[in-house]
């Protein structure tokens, strides 16, 4: 009996798993403070380095659909907390969101490992800019279309716009400033959504796990 043909084959009629299922095996690592290592994520779902590739892309965009659903696990926390509504509701949910980014341990240990790697993917178009812009331009428009907000241009250039202004503040430790700029990064992003530099900030009253 053929036992190593018979094993090729059995070992070819599994299903090849699917894009969700990469990410989610890249996840755990991610939340195990783990890098996401290509190679080991190939032999640990038994398929081959190039099916991989063709599931989810290159590295970099693997991490960043990783990173992209943590993101957004953590903007539905922080928005699920506020009461506010317009522009102070935008702010609450960023100011809850940002703090609870940069506190998460999991992406302090990614950080730590590979900070221009991170720059890279969480800064540059990609998932996460994607991603964070589609769950804020939908915040936004349903403010507006409640009546308490008034949008001066479309939803998603706004929602851009704010997530750029956020990335820029938010990482300024990562970027030549000694450390993250959350205020300033509110200050600014409250010009844009009320219209006036004196915009009452929201109180902390942070979520938990942030892209943990």
């Amino acid at each position: 009996m053929d036992e190593g043909g018979a094993a090729d084959r059995a070992a070819r009629a599994r299903p090849v798993p699917s894009a969700d299922e990469v990410i989610r095996a890249a996840t755990r690592h991610y939340l195990r403070g783990e890098p996401i290592d290509m190679s080991e994520l190939a032999v640990e779902l038994g398929m081959s380095r190039a099916t991989l590739y063709r599931r989810v892309g290159n590295h970099d965009r693997l991490v960043g659909l990783v990173l992209a659903e943590r993101a957004e696990r953590t903007y539905r926390e922080a928005a699920a907390g506020v009461r506010e509504r317009g522009p102070a509701r935008v702010l609450a949910v960023l100011d809850r969101f940002m703090h609870a980014v940069l506190a998460t341990e999991p992406l302090k240990l990614f950080i730590a490992r590979d900070p221009v790697l991170y720059i890279r993917v969480a800064t540059a178009p990609g998932p996460i800019e994607q991603r964070s812009t589609e769950i804020l331009a939908d915040v936004l428009r349903e403010e507006a279309e409640a009546g308490h907000l008034q949008l001066r241009v479309d939803a998603d250039v706004m929602a851009q716009a704010i997530v750029r202004i956020a990335d820029s503040f938010m990482y300024a430790h990562l970027l030549g400033h000694e450390q993250p700029r959350i205020d300033t990064a509110l200050e600014v992003i409250a010009l844009l959504v009320d219209g006036t530099a004196g915009a009452q900030l929201p109180p902390e009253n942070l979520p938990g796990d942030g892209l943990g």
